[in-house]
């Protein structure tokens, strides 16, 4: 069992009076947590009563938030040898192929999106089993193979987040920093659920919400009420 700290423990004690909350509720106790050394990510998990393993029922798609997460993302770029000094010049961190490649699988760098243009496609197409199960495949669900690379890059510096759920149905995403305001994560969060909302799967019967929890990096969870979504 994890050991949960004393931070965590005043935290539950002192602030975490019930069960489930209202939304707006949840995120005004996160912003009341005493506080880490750094500034925290303010994280999403969804459980949803879809079945993933089958694949008509997965959840594969982005999202852009209002107002962004705040968070400085790093971006590398599968692309053609004539193109990696245009894909650096236009905003992406990393450009190549075997040298971004190489980046990945010894972790070197800390990367958070990976994308690639179609002229790169003949070099990644068997890179699955490598890429796959980092979350880094590029695929053209979830706009990550592109042909408008500034666009896609502009967009992620923005705000654009991908929207997955992992094999036991749960959407995990981050939607902002604990020093927004209120108001700015409310509005983040709800745009996010809504996009989710959307998303339900059309053969889906049913409720579609199962669990929502929000927290910080380092703090407990809070159960927020779902039923008005």
């Amino acid at each position: 069992m994890k050991k949960i700290s004393k931070r965590n423990k005043k935290n539950i004690k002192i602030f975490i009076k019930k069960k489930i909350y209202k939304i707006k509720d949840g995120i005004k106790i996160l912003k009341k947590f005493v506080p880490t050394k750094f500034t925290e990510s303010v994280d999403l998990a969804c459980q949803l009563s879809i079945n993933s393993k089958k694949s008509e029922q997965n959840i594969r798609n982005t999202v852009i938030l209002p107002h962004g997460t705040g968070k400085k993302i790093t971006i590398a770029v599968f692309t053609s040898p004539e193109n990696q000094k245009k894909a650096l010049k236009i905003g992406a961190d990393f450009s190549g192929m075997e040298s971004i490649l190489d980046i990945i699988k010894k972790k070197k760098k800390k990367i958070d999106y990976v994308l690639a243009t179609p002229d790169a496609m003949q070099f990644i197409k068997n890179l699955g089993l490598i890429l796959g199960p980092k979350g880094f495949m590029p695929n053209k669900k979830d706009g990550t193979i592109t042909d408008n690379l500034k666009n896609t890059i502009q967009e992620l510096r923005k705000g654009k987040i991908k929207c997955r759920n992992d094999k036991y149905g749960i959407i995990h995403s981050t939607f902002g920093k604990i020093n927004f305001s209120t108001t700015q994560l409310y509005e983040n969060l709800l745009f996010l659920l809504q996009h989710i909302k959307n998303s339900k799967p059309p053969q889906l019967k049913g409720f579609y919400f199962k669990k929502i929890s929000l927290s910080t990096t380092m703090s407990p969870s809070i159960i927020v009420n779902h039923i008005s979504l």
